[in-house]
């Protein structure tokens, strides 16, 4: 597509959490040292949350990344299920057998003695719950009755949630509050600030391969920022339709005409777009999207 006009050797802002793209933002930098210094302190429960969009499952993934052989871990993108679900998927991430009769006591034995082997060989097992807010109630016991697996001096398991704000008005609940009580550390994901947004932007192209001169001038960065409001994933998808239109017009720098159309494309834009479409040429620049796009699709469909 564009990746020969503006020297890339692969998509920047990909929308795929790519940890090769992971960048020391002020935010995601806390919070991964949150992580770090949780599970070093074996404490049970960690909680990271953030809005849509602003980075929590390449942080989860930046983590496994990071974490050294010491460390085993277990990933559950989609954790709405029911204890017995849970258990099975807690179960196939450490490689432990079970029957399909198993239930949740039976299940949860196996586990345990899973998790002794691992103690005992000097590993510390962490699992990791994406979209944690979606967990139900029974889940959420289920999964605390996990963190009761311990010795005398340490957790058998560490627990660590990514969710949204609705995850706190969750655990907010009475019955819950067992639960919310062993969470130790906890912290809040942001939107990328005024002064970090050049940086991300500048980091993802470098990754992919840009050199030279900056991609991006100061007037569409300014416009990007508020169209997105700094969340990541709009950075992204606005920052690869900006791409698309410059290519397509084939121009070689991104400005605010540029960044304009691809909010004019983009439905999660909230900033008052009504005000930058004035002109009949920015309306056929979103057209010019459009069918770039649609004309993408349909050559992977037709590769396909």
């Amino acid at each position: 597509m564009y990746l020969k006009h503006f020297g890339l050797r692969e998509f920047p802002f990909s929308l795929t959490p790519d940890t090769q793209f992971f960048i020391k933002i002020p935010s995601h930098q806390r919070a991964l040292n949150v992580l770090l210094i949780g599970l070093a302190s074996g404490e049970g429960f960690i909680k990271i949350v953030g809005e849509v969009g602003t980075g929590k499952t390449i942080l989860c993934r930046q983590l496994m990344h990071l974490l050294d052989k010491s460390y085993r871990t277990a990933y559950i993108p989609n954790p709405q299920l029911s204890p017995v679900q849970l258990y099975m998927a807690v179960a196939d991430e450490l490689g432990v057998s079970y029957s399909e009769e198993a239930n949740s006591p039976r299940l949860l034995r196996e586990i345990t003695h899973q998790l002794i082997q691992a103690h005992e060989n000097g590993k510390r097992v962490v699992l990791l719950l994406d979209e944690a807010q979606a967990m139900t109630d029974a889940g959420m016991e289920a999964l605390r009755l996990l963190t009761n697996l311990e010795t005398e001096k340490t957790k058998l398991l560490q627990v660590v949630l990514f969710g949204q704000p609705e995850l706190d008005k969750r655990l907010e609940q009475p019955s819950l509050r067992q639960l919310r009580q062993r969470i130790t550390f906890s912290y809040p994901l942001h939107p990328i600030g005024r002064d970090t947004l050049e940086f991300y932007v500048n980091h993802r192209l470098m990754i992919a391969g840009r050199s030279g001169c900056p991609l991006f001038k100061s007037n569409a960065l300014k416009l990007l920022r508020k169209g997105s409001r700094g969340i990541p994933r709009l950075v992204n998808i606005l920052c690869h339709k900006a791409l698309m239109v410059a290519f397509g017009k084939g121009d070689r720098m991104i400005t605010a005409y540029h960044i304009r159309c691809a909010m004019r494309d983009t439905q999660s834009v909230t900033f008052p777009i009504q005000k930058l479409f004035l002109s009949k040429k920015i309306l056929l620049g979103a057209l010019a999207v459009s069918l770039l796009i649609g004309g993408a699709l349909f050559l992977q469909h037709a590769i396909r």
